[in-house]
Parts: C-alpha cells; sequence; structure tokens
C-alpha cells in the first residue's frame, strides 16, 4: 500500500490516541487507510461493548459508508497516535478512475474486510464462552490460507491473545475455555500454535452448544 501512501499523503489524518475517529451509527461519509498506529474497532452486542478487532498499518476501515450508504457498523478508536489517509466518495473516484491497479487493491481488500467482519461479528453473538472460543478456530479455518485439509486435524499460526481478540473475551477467560478443550483432547497449545485435533468434530461441538442457547 507504500504507493497508495505516496500519491495520496494530501488526504492524511492525525488522530490522537484515545481520540474516536468516529461512532456507531453515525451516518458516513468516508473510509480511512491506516499509514502508522493502531485503530480499534468496538461494537455494542447484546448491551455489552465488545472488541471487534484491533487493526494496523496498511489495513482499510470505514469502507461501508462508500459502499453502501450505510451507518457506521462500529467505533472506531485511536488505539495508539494514528495518522491514516481519508478517502471520501469524491476522492475515491478519482483514485478509482486514475489508479486502476491501485484501485483493485482495494477492491479486493474491501471483499476481505467485509467478510471478516461479519464473520467475527458472528462469534461475538454467541452467549457460550467455550462455543465462542471454538468457532474462533473455525472461522480461521475458513480464512487462513494454504490450510492442508487431507486430514481433519488443523495447525493455526495463533496464539491465545489473538483467541480472545476474535473472541471479544477477556485472556483469563479465554486461557480457562481453551484448558477445558485441552482436558476434553481436543486441542494442544503451543507457544506460537494452536492445533484443534479434528475440525469436524469441533464444528458439531460448537453447533451443539450454540443451537441450545439459541
Amino acid at each position: 500500500m507504500s504507493d497508495v501512501f505516496a500519491a495520496f499523503s494530501r488526504f492524511a489524518k492525525i488522530f490522537p490516541k484515545g481520540s474516536v475517529i468516529f461512532s456507531e451509527y453515525e451516518p458516513g461519509d468516508s473510509f480511512y487507510l491506516i499509514q502508522s498506529g493502531r485503530v480499534q474497532l468496538v461494537k455494542i452486542v447484546n448491551g455489552f461493548e465488545k472488541n471487534l478487532d484491533i487493526l494496523q498499518p496498511s489495513e482499510i476501515f470505514g469502507e461501508m459508508a462508500i459502499l453502501e450508504n450505510s451507518p457506521r457498523s462500529a467505533t472506531a478508536i485511536a488505539y495508539d497516535d494514528v495518522k491514516a489517509l481519508e478517502f471520501n466518495k469524491a476522492n475515491f473516484e478519482v483514485l478509482m478512475m486514475g489508479n486502476p491497479a491501485i484501485a483493485m487493491k482495494l477492491l479486493k481488500t474491501f471483499v476481505k474486510r467485509i467478510f471478516a467482519q461479519k464473520r467475527r461479528l458472528m462469534i461475538l453473538t454467541i452467549p457460550d464462552k467455550q462455543a465462542r472460543v471454538g468457532d474462533v478456530f473455525l472461522m480461521l479455518d475458513e480464512t487462513q490460507p494454504n490450510i492442508d485439509r487431507s486430514t481433519e486435524m488443523r495447525t493455526f499460526s495463533t496464539t491465545m491473545d489473538e483467541v480472545a481478540r476474535w473472541a471479544g473475551l477477556p485472556l483469563e477467560n479465554v486461557q480457562d475455555e481453551i484448558n477445558r478443550f485441552v482436558d476434553m483432547g481436543r486441542i494442544i497449545v503451543y507457544e506460537n500454535r494452536i492445533i484443534v485435533k479434528n475440525i469436524t468434530d469441533m464444528q458439531r461441538f460448537v453447533n451443539t452448544r450454540r443451537n441450545k442457547n439459541m
């Protein structure tokens, strides 16, 4: 994305740490591409504030304002001091017309982001904590490239901290639930990877616990 940064530096905005970039439900007419710093996305789910994601430099957020003319689906907060490129409909059209290669990169990123957001929201709506943690592994199985599908075993290059972020749960809760999976013989935990012994069995487990709470 460095080519985008260079070509559109005049659209750069600075957001101090802790500032609200935009709020859930408010109308929006722009999206952002992070140059530096991190952005936290939070959403109200069943009356509680849930962490959706912490975005890194070169990631995009707020794109639904451009694609669907829809209100903001989450609140965006500057997790650090943030510098980001701000695109509204007018300058986005300039980007699309004048830089088709860059525009194609952005459109592919949009598609991935939209799927990821919808999938993570599905996780957050599961009331059962253990099923929610299990569904994180199902999400990783759906989205991570180059997964060996010749066996039911899955190896995910992830940590408990990352699982907690995707599940929208405190780290200590996730540690408890993963330890339960370990005791059940469903998961093996290493420092930088987690192995799910049988992904189909995990799917059945999550579906059973999800349906029980509906």
